[in-house]
């Protein structure tokens, strides 16, 4: 088998898919997936996927930025060994800092050519087995108490297993949110809640121990991102475990956020982290440290969702999954990729490579690029 693969051309993509109704977070309301698809053709015929969402209030970045920004990355790695992932990466990097959605595209359709041309499921190739049970939760959107425990309500009855809450706009507010969910959907179903980098310190602190009657699991990025020197404070004080988000992107955060002990857990997302590459190393260092980890999206359909759950049989540590955004979507663009069963269960494709493509009738009515 040889070990070159070599990029000949690439295809980058507009997808754009309303969602069945609006999702708010503190950070703002989204009503429709606004992504970029990439498509990498080698010299071997092995064409490989990838997808990412750009999320402007966390990585910076917009549709229009990746679609211009990835037409730079094509150029540089034409002509260049799509198995060498990690000089991909590091040539990529090279060319422009940050910009982590856009190259979590790249990084995801590399591997996938990779795995392919290994013969195996992405999941083995990244040195993992598929005995773990995938099952994600379902998330409420920020808004009246009432309203939220209506949708929680919905949740719950749907089977789905855990119910991520997002808060973050007044603490108190929060509270009154979680009462109210808590009081309609009983006591058993489990409850994650995210605020989404929306309260200060002192209102974090405050509030947490205000919710902990009401049972959480843990609660995502409870203050702005750029206090990370404080969030140690915050887990100190907090009766309920605390997940970095926001502020663990890369490996470089989340070297920094082991060694200030500020975190009980990292949610690990690729179109933060840059894609698996350096996904990976950041699982590593969470096994080292005995960090637990979560696997979460931002609005990606079925085919970048495809990838995180192969990327989430990597490691034992990756215990909870937040895949349930492709739900949300008008209409499914993706043939192949992750079915999603009942009461919340993720099954991946037991295929060689990603498992996962955009529909060619999808693809012939978007935007696109040739490189």
């Amino acid at each position: 088998m040889s070990n070159t693969v070599t990029i000949q051309s690439v295809e980058l993509y507009k997808l754009y898919i309303p969602l069945i109704e609006p999702f708010i977070t503190s950070l703002g309301t989204d009503e429709a997936a606004e992504n970029v698809v990439v498509k990498i053709f080698t010299n071997e015929g092995i064409i490989g996927f990838g997808e990412c969402s750009p999320y402007m209030p966390i990585n910076g970045e917009s549709q229009a930025s990746c679609f211009i920004t990835g037409q730079y990355f094509a150029k540089a790695l034409k002509g260049k060994n799509a198995l060498d992932i990690e000089g991909c990466i590091a040539l990529m990097d090279s060319i422009i800092y940050a910009n982590t959605s856009i190259k979590s595209a790249f990084d995801m359709a590399l591997y996938d050519i990779a795995s392919q041309h290994a013969g195996v499921p992405l999941y083995k190739f990244l040195g993992g087995d598929n005995t773990k049970t995938i099952i994600t939760d379902y998330t409420v959107s920020i808004g009246e108490p009432e309203k939220m425990a209506a949708d929680a309500v919905k949740i719950k009855n749907q089977g789905y297993p855990a119910i991520k809450i997002k808060l973050g706009k007044n603490g108190k507010k929060d509270v009154e949110r979680i009462r109210a969910i808590r009081k309609a959907v009983g006591n058993e179903i489990p409850l994650r809640i995210d605020a989404n980098q929306g309260w200060k310190v002192n209102e974090a602190i405050e509030t947490l121990n205000a919710l902990h009657e009401f049972d959480i699991q843990h609660c995502e990025e409870p203050i702005a991102r750029w206090k990370f020197m404080k969030l140690k404070k915050v887990k100190k004080n907090s009766p309920i475990p605390i997940m970095a988000d926001e502020c663990c992107g890369d490996d470089h955060d989340a070297e920094r956020l082991i060694e200030l002990d500020a975190c009980d857990y990292f949610n690990i997302k690729l179109g933060k982290s840059g894609g698996i590459f350096k996904g990976l190393k950041m699982v590593r260092m969470a096994e080292a440290a005995n960090i637990h980890l979560q696997v979460g999206a931002m609005i990606e359909s079925r085919l970048a969702m495809t990838a995180f759950a192969h990327f989430s049989l990597c490691s034992p540590l990756i215990e909870h999954f937040d895949f349930d955004t492709a739900l949300m979507f008008r209409e499914d663009p993706v043939t192949g990729g992750i079915q999603y069963k009942a009461n919340g269960v993720v099954e991946v494709p037991e295929v060689a490579g990603l498992g996962a493509t955009i529909d060619e009738s999808w693809l012939s009515k978007m935007e696109k690029v040739i490189v």
